[in-house]
């Protein structure tokens, strides 16, 4: 089993940045691949991005591509999600997610097995 927690959300004004990091327990992050997805009010949750294993190939969605980074330190047990040039509608619910396959950059939602519980994102204008 591994336990999944977000932290770094927050309220920004557009143009801003933040950092969002998951840290795991259980057990050790190395051998999966992780993946942020979003969920805004009233829609259903969409994939942000997503790293292997190793933290060598990543892929991000068309509406974060340039503005956010994927990253991950295996010895800490964390997965980071750096966000630049926010805007309003990067507002939501923000999720990990772990993957065991390791080496496939999924991004469909039902590919992973274990989820944070999310940390909220709000862009004001």
């Amino acid at each position: 089993q591994v336990q999944l927690v977000e932290s770094g959300g927050g309220l920004v004004q557009a143009g801003s940045s933040l950092r969002l990091s998951c840290t795991a327990s259980g057990r050790t992050l190395s051998s999966l691949a992780m993946g942020w997805f979003r969920q805004a009010p009233g829609k259903e949750r969409e994939f942000v991005a997503v790293i292997n294993w190793s933290g060598g190939r990543t892929y991000y969605a068309d509406s974060v591509k340039g503005r956010f980074t994927i990253s991950r330190d295996n010895v800490k047990n964390t997965v980071y999600l750096q966000m630049n040039s926010l805007q309003p509608e990067d507002t939501a619910v923000y999720y990990c997610a772990a993957d065991p396959s390791g080496s496939i950059l999924y991004t469909q939602s039902r590919r992973y097995d274990y989820w944070g519980q999310g940390t909220q994102v709000t862009v004001s204008s």
